[in-house]
């Protein structure tokens, strides 16, 4: 039995992803809450915890793209058609974000607020859009001869929109648990206070959208709720409903690393359960990994790049958080 390159690339489109969606998460997170706390020190210590790696989290979304891209030419083909006006946006969001995160140290007093404006309005835009591109791609897209036979509107629809709020909402939570972690005294006890309604708005979010799903397609609801999948599948909801229990406990304690980790375990299992929706799709409801791979000669190819490149942003990334793993202060920064 050979080995199948198509799910290798899977997992690592998948791991990219997901490793994205953490680092970039609590960095998007933090401009998301901005609005939330208006102590001009406050706000220079929230960008300070991620201004020594947030270059770097980027690198994750660029991988994910070009694999994409070289092993699944057909899907990439597909969403970018389909999604064309969402991810632009979330371009346009993320340059927004990275130029005001640049300027608002340099800027005068007087121009400190229009960056702050920026950077607040370039984090919700890109994240809102990820999210609508997530529910899109769960909406799943018309295909008639390899090619996307519908609107470049259909990604404008209540669905996807409202799994963008609930990504806005997810970054927030992760980015709150990662000031708890990184910071002391009256920033982390605003950020505990506000992790509780964060907290329950997005569990009320994924309780929509788990409802909300199998109701709108049939072949998730199968997927989901015929045995013995049931029985399979029912720990991610179990473990979900245990993770915001601790997350709260932890908060109450006033714990500073708990409540980061049990957030991650929340994105994780969020994140499996859009992998259990649609596989083996990779762009629902037709169209699995398999049907849009490229020649195994071109994965193959490409593997042994991939298995050089992502060792070294693996150590790059690590070093990167391990220097600056300690706790920042508004005079002395990290200690």
């Amino acid at each position: 039995m050979g080995i199948d390159l198509s799910i290798i690339w899977f997992t690592i489109i998948v791991f990219s992803t997901l490793m994205y969606i953490v680092m970039d998460g609590f960095d998007l997170g933090i401009g998301i809450l901005f609005p939330f706390n208006k102590d001009a020190v406050e706000r220079d210590m929230m960008v300070n915890t991620v201004a020594p790696v947030w270059d770097g989290n980027e690198t994750w979304l660029v991988l994910g793209g070009a694999a994409l891209y070289g092993a699944f030419p057909l899907a990439y083909a597909v969403i970018a058609d389909a999604l064309a006006i969402p991810l632009t946006v979330m371009l346009f969001g993320l340059i927004f974000r990275g130029v005001a995160f640049e300027f608002r140290f340099k800027a005068t007093v007087s121009h400190r607020a229009f960056w702050d404006k920026s950077f607040i309005f370039g984090s919700v835009v890109a994240t809102f859009s990820q999210g609508v591109a997530v529910g899109a791609i769960l909406n799943g897209f018309p295909v008639v001869n390899r090619t996307f036979a519908g609107s470049a509107l259909d990604w404008l629809a209540p669905f996807p929109l409202f799994c963008g709020v609930g990504l806005v909402l997810a970054y927030a939570l992760l980015g709150a648990t990662w000031l708890i972690m990184k910071t002391d005294n009256a920033l982390h006890q605003k950020m505990s206070k506000l992790v509780p309604p964060l907290l329950l708005a997005l569990l009320a979010a994924i309780a929509v959208i788990s409802i909300w799903t199998p109701l709108s397609h049939a072949s998730i609801a199968h997927r989901w709720f015929t045995l013995p999948n049931l029985f399979w599948f029912l720990p991610v909801p179990v473990l979900v409903v245990l993770c915001a229990w601790g997350l709260l406990k932890a908060v109450k304690r006033h714990a500073h690393y708990t409540p980061f980790l049990l957030t991650l375990a929340l994105i994780f299992l969020g994140f499996t359960g859009l992998g259990i929706s649609i596989w083996p799709n990779i762009v629902p409801p037709s169209i699995s990994i398999w049907d849009a791979a490229s020649p195994p000669q071109s994965q193959g190819f490409m593997l042994v790049g991939g298995l050089l490149i992502i060792p070294v942003i693996l150590c790059y990334t690590f070093w990167s958080y391990y220097v600056f793993r300690g706790k920042i202060t508004p005079d002395e920064g990290y200690h």
